[in-house]
């Protein structure tokens, strides 16, 4: 007998997620870190629309926004000298609210139905476990360490250590680790990262100043601003974070006392503030061999790096998180087939290897403008502001890639996956713009009906989902009874508003757990082989 369903190492952001899906699933997971509690450390601090769809499927949405920046601050992006002088760029970008508002409008599939969230680390992981905590099938043991594990046949018993450095073992059906970018879990599966890293080293200070936010002169209004690149040699940037009393400036320093004298010739003005840590960090593009070896599977930095740039890290994980949960849950369930599990790995790594050449992009493009600096760049002379007008002509164009990724957060679909009935072609994928599909293996496009509730609202979360969206079109029952006869849980949903029929171009969508389009057409034909591949029950051909 296991102890529990699933062990999940790591309480960050990834691993809590999985949790709570899980959790809410009814599956029995444990979850353990080596931390007492969650450390008050920034690391991500934006949830993307897509990873807010999720959130909102979780319940939590609405906490988050709580929780968050609020909601009428716009997320501008500047380029400046420092913040005294006239910034050399300005990139607006909607607050929450205004954003909330463009959604409401649009009609046409082509927006998320949640926007953005600006969020420190520190103030999300809280919130999750909170939610963790109300989940009766999900415990957690903080200040516990992974140590090593083995696996059988029908489990895999995991060493564990506590802070006193007592050991003992848990006994699980499945492993997860989500320990991070050094995940003890992958080195002990003997899984290598590739890629490129090292790339350049910065320390990443946190400072508290209460009175900055009122008081920078430049921006929409003082302090109005998200990001601020510094156009300087050596590069530097500093965020605002969610409370707006808190700063983290990344930096290429030694030591913790020049971070400090970077913070104030930032800043420019006399300002009372605290550096409360400092750590140092490495840009990394780096992505894992595997996601998976027999029952234990990896998820989040323990598969794949990214530099901050397009704010994939974090947000990739989740998508790694739910893709997941689901399958697990169902393979625990005795409905989930062979395949349905191993297509986490074909699914999401080549996610993953997307994400992190976006990633990439929007570095370079980020390197484009900073390579444009002169040291004559502050000088009050003819020479200085050309170099000034030359380096904000191109951040106006390159700084665009890291800040929009709208294509990379909502365009993704799964390619050769056994899971999804695949079509060959397809949209291509973009990572700046989105238009809204529902080839087989994308995220089921967000429309609004007519009276005024969202489709994905609708949309049950404990199986697969039936659109019918021709009242006069083809006979969903054959679908079902396929489903039911592989003992998946199977909902119908009929939608009669023209939008939606419109919108997603055919009568029939079939629609899995986390979302994703399985099949769409609008007659049916061959329902058995269907809901084979939809349960993971269709094995590859033998070559």
């Amino acid at each position: 007998m296991s102890d529990t369903q699933v062990l999940i190492v790591g309480a960050g952001p990834v691993g809590l997620t999985l949790a709570i899906d899980l959790g809410r699933r009814g599956v029995r997971c444990t979850l353990i870190e080596r931390k007492d509690q969650p450390a008050f450390l920034p690391k991500m601090e934006r949830i993307n629309a897509r990873t807010m769809e999720i959130y909102r499927r979780m319940g939590l949405s609405g906490k988050i926004r709580a929780a968050g920046l609020p909601r009428d601050v716009p997320m501008d992006v500047y380029i400046v000298l420092n913040l005294t002088r006239p910034p050399l760029l300005r990139l607006p970008y909607p607050s929450v609210a205004e954003a909330e508002a463009e959604i409401r409008a649009t009609t046409d599939g082509s927006v998320p139905l949640e926007p953005y969230q600006l969020i420190s680390q520190y103030t999300l992981e809280p919130l999750l476990k909170s939610a963790c905590e109300t989940l009766p099938a999900v415990t957690m043991h903080w200040s516990t360490e992974y140590v090593t594990h083995a696996e059988s046949a029908d489990g895999v018993s995991v060493t564990v250590k506590s802070a006193d450095g007592t050991a003992r073992s848990i006994r699980c059906d499945y492993l997860v680790g989500c320990d991070g970018g050094s995940s003890a879990v992958r080195q002990a599966l003997g899984i290598r990262l590739r890629g490129e890293a090292d790339l350049l080293r910065l320390r990443q200070a946190l400072y508290r100043c209460d009175e900055l936010f009122d008081r920078i002169p430049i921006g929409n209004g003082p302090g109005r601003g998200r990001h601020y690149h510094v156009a300087e040699e050596n590069a530097s940037f500093l965020i605002m974070q969610d409370s707006t009393r808190h700063w983290t400036l990344h930096a290429t320093a030694d030591t913790d006392e020049e971070v400090d004298r970077q913070f104030e010739r930032i800043v420019g003005i006399p300002v009372k503030y605290q550096r409360l840590s400092t750590n140092p960090w490495r840009q990394n593009l780096l992505l894992a061999e595997q996601y998976q070896k027999g029952r234990v599977l990896l998820a989040g930095d323990a598969v794949h790096l990214v530099i901050p740039t397009g704010g994939l890290g974090m947000n990739s994980g989740v998508g790694d998180a739910v893709d997941l949960g689901w399958k697990l849950a169902a393979t625990l369930q005795g409905w989930g087939g062979p395949m349905l599990l191993a297509s986490y790995e074909i699914e999401r790594r080549q996610i993953g290897d997307r994400n992190v050449g976006a990633s990439r992009y929007a570095n370079q493009g980020r390197r484009k403008w900073r390579a444009m600096w002169r040291p004559d760049i502050a000088d009050d002379t003819p020479a200085g502001k050309r170099t000034r007008d030359t380096l904000a002509a191109v951040a106006d164009v390159e700084q665009r890639k890291s800040n929009e990724m709208i294509g990379a957060e909502l365009g993704y679909r799964y390619v050769s996956s056994p899971v999804i009935c695949d079509v060959p072609g397809g949209p291509e994928h973009l990572f700046r713009s989105y238009e809204p599909t529902t080839w087989p293996g994308a995220r089921l496009p967000h429309v609004w009906l007519n009276d005024g509730s969202a489709v994905q609202d609708h949309v049950p979360q404990d199986g697969f989902t039936i659109l019918k969206l021709n009242p006069n079109g083809a006979d969903a029952a054959p679908l079902v009874a396929a489903l039911r006869e592989r003992k998946a849980p199977v909902h119908v949903l009929e939608i009669p508003d023209q939008i939606a029929r419109d919108i997603y171009g055919h009568d029939l969508l079939l629609i899995r757990p986390d979302m994703h389009v399985v099949w769409r057409g609008n007659t049916l034909s061959d329902v058995a082989e269907i809901a084979a591949i939809a349960t993971g029950n269709r094995m590859p051909a033998i070559e």
